[in-house]
């Protein structure tokens, strides 16, 4: 066993594709955790998506064992997922750690979720060791990255150089960890309190627990007890990821392991929960602890109607490796059956949707995004709804609560206008503005959820040429001049495309919507009449002409009266078709339908 003070707990903290993963790879091949024939790139990425889009998703951690001065040390790495939908895991795997790698690309400089995660490692009271990455490029501004980290609060003077691709100063980073980073703080508690970092589910093992123990140990054969549900088992096998599993006995203070109990439900261990003894539990849960819920709702359903079945067991797999994606059944008059789900942002509805036409084979849709609102009704009771259809009657609303979130935006000056621009459209108001260089801005404002969960990202690359990055979080519910926005094809509601929209916004949406209905419903031997209503009044209306058959074809002179009688009785089975005709929109017009408008 090694002593606790030579344990060293860290994670490495970073934007989207600054080369966390990478460095984390060179640590572990410098510390001989995998031979030089068991690496690949990205070791600790699991998922086939995270290795597409160059992202972590899920926390991992592995155990090294490094010799530095004659003496062993031990060094638990607590990966962390680098997106803002995924900020809960971030900081229940920051609260494991004393320490934390700030990475940051000196070619591209400090980026909006580096500032997020930074402020979050800040909070946890951790030591941060700032590292500057690719300084083997031509691009690389080395002295302008170190300005904009000290403009954060840090002090980058003695900032580690590295380039973890070409392992150029990894070496200093080891040292640097060891040097830097405290080792665990315990209280000499008799009573056990470990953190869930993570869970997962295994086919042959059932629920597998990542956990940190801050106080006492856990061994082989104790019965243990989730503090929140107060459910107990018995410890069947603990080992540690070197990345490899590898068992052990006993999983003492201040060290990272694995935990099987011979748990079935993923739902009774809940990351950021307290595991304790179930003989001698402890008083109280370690900080931090809160059930997180989805903010972006959809509806997700088979192209195939005889699918259904293999959808709800795709979603149920995926449930249990993710706890945060929620689902339940649901019918749609257009859509037929499937499922309304609930996800943390849009990136985890599009990895969610990804996976289950990968790992799962299913040709799915997938409708407009929207978020939960809570609804004050007139006596006094407040509902939280995802879905349109379920908003109540006008008559029955004293307030509709809409989701706001605090974005950061940094940019390049130049593009300060246009992007103001672009947030004030999202119905944004403005916290603050601040230089982190010369030439390098950081934007902070409030605006709506809705606003920016679709198209804002692109829209906002694209105004700065790719330039600008954005990160938000969740500030809380704010009253908001909301309406239900209908859609009607021939008089008949299409729950699929209706909305809650802003008061101010329904014209403009109402004729995009029904702009994009023109184009791609099907003409049929009727009038068809596209309408959008809000609050029982018509603001938006289009028309699709009716196919016409050429009655006069065969008549090739003759009195005026035949041809006349002719088209007086096309224009009757007209009127009658347009009583009993029904309008049918196929699959592949309701997902090009779906797809969000490029603003």
């Amino acid at each position: 066993m090694i002593d606790i003070k030579n344990i060293r707990n860290f994670s490495i903290i970073a934007h989207i594709d600054h080369g966390k993963s990478t460095l984390a790879d060179r640590l572990i091949e410098k510390t001989g955790s995998l031979d030089k024939r068991q690496m690949k790139d990205q070791v600790l990425d699991n998922l086939e998506v995270e290795r597409r889009h160059g992202i972590t998703v899920k926390a991992q951690a592995v155990r090294m064992e490094y010799l530095y001065d004659g003496v062993l040390y031990e060094l638990n790495m607590i990966d962390t997922p680098g997106h803002a939908d995924f900020t809960y895991e971030v900081s229940k795997s920051l609260s494991a750690c004393e320490g934390a790698l700030l990475v940051v690309d000196a070619t591209q400089g400090v980026e909006a979720q580096t500032v997020a995660n930074l402020y979050l490692a800040l909070e946890n009271n951790l030591e941060i060791i700032p590292v500057i990455n690719k300084i083997d490029l031509p691009t690389a501004d080395i002295e302008k990255t170190k300005s904009e980290i000290e403009n954060l609060g840090l002090d980058a003077s003695g900032a580690i150089l590295i380039s973890a691709k070409n392992d150029i100063g990894t070496d200093k980073v080891l040292e640097a960890i060891i040097k830097y980073i405290p080792p665990p703080k315990i209280n000499n508690e008799e009573t056990l309190k470990a953190l869930i970092i993570d869970s997962w589910y295994d086919n042959y093992k059932g629920v597998v627990c990542l956990v940190r123990v801050f106080e006492g140990e856990i061994k082989i054969h104790d019965r243990i007890m989730i503090f929140s549900n107060k459910k107990e088992y018995n410890v069947e096998s603990i080992s540690v990821l070197t990345p490899k599993p590898k068992e052990i006995e006993t999983l003492h203070a201040g060290e990272v392991g694995i935990l099987i109990s011979n748990i079935k439900n993923i739902d009774d261990v809940l990351v950021g929960d307290t595991i304790t003894l179930a003989s001698n539990p402890a008083k109280a849960a370690l900080k931090g602890f809160k059930k997180i819920k989805p903010f972006v709702y959809a509806g997700i359903y088979p192209t195939d109607t005889e699918k259904y079945d293999d959808l709800k067991e795709g979603l149920e797999k995926l449930k249990l490796n993710d706890s945060s994606l929620e689902f339940e059944p649901e019918k749609s008059d257009s859509l037929g059956f499937g499922f309304r789900c609930g996800f943390l942002g849009m990136l985890h509805m599009n990895i969610t949707k990804e996976r289950l036409e990968e790992e799962f084979g299913l040709d799915i849709v997938v409708t407009n995004p929207s978020v939960l609102y809570k609804v004050e009704k007139t006596d006094g009771s407040i509902i939280e709804i995802s879905n349109p259809k379920d908003l109540p009657e006008p008559q029955f609303i004293r307030s509709i609560l809409e989701p706001y979130v605090s974005i950061d935006v940094i940019t390049p000056s130049e593009y300060i206008g246009s992007v103001l621009n672009l947030l004030q459209e999202k119905r944004g108001y403005q916290k603050n503005l601040s230089y982190l260089s010369a030439n390098r801005c950081l934007i902070t404002y409030s605006a709506p959820l809705s606003e920016t969960i679709t198209n804002f990202y692109d829209t906002l690359k694209s105004i700065t040429r790719g330039y600008a990055s954005f990160n938000y979080e969740f500030e809380g519910y704010k009253p908001s001049d909301l309406v239900k926005m209908i859609i009607l094809i021939n008089n008949e509601p299409i729950d699929s495309f209706s909305q809650i929209v802003h008061k101010d916004k329904a014209y403009a949406q109402a004729r995009e919507v029904l702009a994009k209905l023109k184009e791609f419903v099907p003409r049929q031997l009727f009038e068809i009449r596209l309408q959008a209503k809000v609050g029982g009044k018509i603001i938006a209306k289009e028309e699709i002409k009716a196919l016409r058959k050429d009655v006069l074809a065969k008549c090739y002179g003759g009195d005026i009266t035949r041809k006349r009688k002719l088209l007086e009785k096309q224009k009757e089975g007209k009127k009658k078709l347009k009583q009993l005709g029904k309008v049918a929109i196929s699959k592949e017009a309701f997902m090009k339908l779906l797809e969000p408008t490029k603003r």
